[in-house]
């Protein structure tokens, strides 16, 4: 069987492709407390519903709808070994999904309805007028630091003291796409791997007991 050769190797030569260049980039943690209160909505809950020795929880993702919005981009001097810079200070607005979820001892579970949670920080980036700020969320996590007492009413429960850390660690990046020209060869696909059909394989027998002899 023949076996496929790389080609020969080609002259590099000039190429042009579009690319994000990236401004200024930084990773940051941030964490912050939630308390929501009033009666929160949980499909199934009814007012005999028994609470006692629940576990509450909780789960946090980006919403769905513009997770992250620029309120304000407000340009600032800075000295920086000895020169100015021009940097830019941003209002940024993070947009959460939040659900909590009460797991009672024998099991039944009860997830509240989509609970929006926003958050805003500040961040100091090379992001000049154009560019795009893009976050990304390496770590989303919360944990119910306090609950109160557990009141269930027809279709909600409610909490007297309900408490909930959302902790975030995120990649945070300046961009701008941009036509780049380098020099470069184009890549060859790899050569295929050798393969070969296995040989017949019986079963192992047991001679011990089949066939008797005799």
């Amino acid at each position: 069987m023949q076996e496929n050769m790389p080609s020969q190797a080609q002259e590099p030569e000039l190429i042009c492709i579009n690319v994000d260049k990236v401004f200024d980039w930084i990773v940051k943690e941030m964490s912050f407390d939630i308390s929501p209160t009033g009666p929160i909505t949980f499909a199934g809950v009814t007012a005999a519903t028994s609470l006692t020795g629940a576990v509450v929880t909780c789960k946090v993702v980006p919403a769905t709808s513009n997770p992250i919005v620029i309120l304000n981009r407000e340009n600032r001097q800075f000295s920086i070994d000895g020169s100015t810079v021009c940097l830019q200070n941003l209002t940024i607005q993070k947009n959460f999904i939040l659900t909590i979820v009460v797991t009672l001892p024998n099991g039944t579970m009860y997830t509240s309805n989509n609970i929006p949670v926003s958050r805003c920080e500040q961040v100091t980036l090379c992001a000049p007028k154009g560019t795009d700020v893009e976050i990304l969320f390496t770590d989303l996590d919360c944990f119910v630091c306090t609950t109160g007492t557990l009141r269930a009413e027809e279709g909600t429960i409610t909490f007297s003291a309900l408490t909930i850390t959302v902790s975030v660690c995120q990649s945070i990046q300046s961009t701008f796409p941009v036509t780049v020209e380098f020099l470069a060869t184009f890549c060859e696909p790899r050569a295929e791997l050798p393969f070969t059909c296995p040989g017949v394989v019986r079963p192992q027998q047991c001679p011990a007991i089949f066939p008797t002899l005799g």
